[in-house]
């Protein structure tokens, strides 16, 4: 069954009869991400050799652009976990990486910082470009403090692509794959107004979370490079791919054609 199929089944028997109760009632579905994970739809970007879809960008992007006819917040879930995915079967263990694959893992992104850094200042450069959250290692540990503000799937993510200052690197940032068991990873029971309705959009603290030194994605100091190159491209692809859907032909408020059908309907 092609990927496409696919998808139009669990659109039309999952997605589609929950989306209205997932915006109306904020609820993440989390049935639809399972429905999604068993139809091969959260693997689809990894490798067929570790029984992935063996997919790239573009089929992401068409994934994201049907899903949001439908349901937007599945759309935004889907656009974070895509992206995560990018960066974790490129540098990610071989375990997460075959769980992405078997439909039983959802990834999300943790790269944005909240207004005030881990060091009390405030972030002075791009939330993405320029970390504050910190990393310091003793042994094969490391103890990595922050807050991430506009994490997607925040409480429901199985790993969270994670952003800090580098540990021993002069410059750049340093990414890490962040386990949502990992003791000490907080996200708050009300996630409040942050994000699209259902998405479970919320900050996440480390205060501090304790990661194994090989949970570290690529080289210290090299995750800039892996944000401009890979996170960068997807996340803007999929953003333009889940904006809202609007009808062809809309029809603007204050419009002559608008003006019309108005005095037509009264």
């Amino acid at each position: 069954m092609s990927y496409r199929t696919a998808l139009s089944e669990v659109l039309a028997d999952v997605v589609g009869p929950v989306a209205e109760a997932t915006r109306v009632q904020d609820r993440f579905p989390r049935g639809t991400v399972t429905a999604l994970g068993q139809a091969g739809l959260l693997g689809l970007t990894v490798s067929a050799e570790l029984g992935g879809g063996g997919m790239g960008l573009r089929e992401a992007v068409d994934v994201v652009t049907r899903t949001v006819r439908v349901c937007p917040s599945t759309a935004a879930v889907l656009l974070s976990h895509y992206t995560a995915v990018a960066v974790l079967k490129a540098y990610g263990c071989s375990w997460v990486r075959g769980e992405i694959a078997a439909g039983r893992h959802l990834a999300s992104l943790a790269l944005a910082e909240s207004a005030s850094g881990a060091d009390g200042g405030a972030g002075a450069g791009d939330p993405l470009l320029d970390p504050r959250s910190l990393a310091t290692a003793s042994g094969g540990v490391v103890a990595l403090r922050g807050r991430k503000r506009g994490v997607v799937a925040a409480g429901e993510a199985d790993t969270y692509v994670w952003s800090s200052r580098p540990l021993a690197a002069r410059a750049g940032l340093t990414l890490w794959a962040v386990p949502a068991h990992a003791p000490d990873l907080f996200v708050p029971a009300r996630p409040g107004v942050e994000g699209p309705r259902g998405t479970a959009t919320s900050t996440v603290f480390a205060d501090p979370v304790l990661v194994p030194a090989e949970a570290m994605l690529g080289a210290d100091g090299g995750g800039l490079d892996v944000v401009l190159r890979t996170v960068l491209p997807w996340l803007l692809e999929l953003r333009a791919a889940a904006q809202p859907f609007r009808p062809a032909n809309p029809v603007e408020p204050g419009s002559a054609r608008h003006r019309t059908d108005s005095l037509a309907a009264s």
